[in-house]
């Protein structure tokens, strides 16, 4: 049997891994933008100013943002307008109220609860909504298992424990770049979702990590956890303040 020696075995190991690198091709490079505590509004503009950034191809053009809101129920497209009396009601309660272009129906957006925008061109990824939704989900349930609490998917959209949801995701893609994303329920004020209907679904409940796991469990300890579920689950590397962070 022919055999080859380690010294001889070596060179041709390392030339196989390169080929094989370079038949896989890099992993895309997604730029983490952490945007703390922002107005609804402003958020939009940031993501505008990013979706701009992304269909112009500039530089590393893949990013995700993330940030917290104050108080806000938003609307998606699949809103067929709230009566005002209603919309006046819940401004009366101490939050704005914003209609978007993203999927979906009414939720609520606030402090305690972890947004991310993912702001990618699916042409360096996967050219399917369905499979990018998915991929959400799952970075979704993998950042709640690592975290104690276990999740799952359901016929409605989003993450689920049981009949309550803990992650709500509304998209948008336009030109094969998204925009908006997932919100994840860390220490949530859980009692502002009690005054709507969350994304239109009648007698399912709302849940956190905090609640789930009785302890509070803030933003910035789930962040690296998303990060982490999201670079395994899209296959990027992250880069975070620009340094290379995290692989998947």
């Amino acid at each position: 049997m022919f055999q080859l020696t380690y010294r001889e075995a070596l060179p041709l190991f390392v030339k196989l891994i390169k080929t094989a690198m370079r038949t896989q091709g890099p992993r895309p490079l997604v730029e983490v933008v952490r945007l703390g505590l922002l107005p609804y509004r402003e958020a939009l503009g940031v993501q505008e100013a990013y979706i701009k950034r992304c269909q112009a191809g500039a530089g590393a053009f893949h990013a995700l943002l993330l940030c917290q809101n104050p108080p806000v129920y938003t609307t998606g497209i699949r809103h067929k307008g709230r009566p005002p009396a209603e919309l006046e009601r819940l401004c009366l309660l101490g939050a704005e109220v914003h209609n978007t272009n993203r999927g979906g129906l009414i939720t609520f957006h606030g402090p305690g609860q972890l947004v991310c925008y993912p702001v990618l061109h699916l042409g360096a990824f996967k050219k399917s909504v369905r499979w990018y939704v998915s991929r959400l989900e799952q970075t979704a349930i993998l950042a709640c298992a690592s975290l104690g609490v276990e999740a799952s998917v359901a016929p409605h959209t989003g993450v689920w424990v049981g009949d309550n949801k803990i992650c709500a995701i509304g998209i948008r893609c336009s030109r094969y770049v998204t925009s908006h994303g997932l919100a994840l329920n860390c220490d949530t004020d859980l009692t502002w979702f009690g005054h709507i209907v969350p994304c239109g679904l009648e007698g399912k409940g709302v849940t956190s990590l905090s609640a789930e796991l009785r302890r509070r469990l803030t933003v910035e300890e789930a962040v690296p956890h998303v990060l982490r579920a999201f670079a395994r689950n899209f296959g990027c590397q992250l880069l975070d303040d620009g340094r290379a962070a995290l692989g998947g």
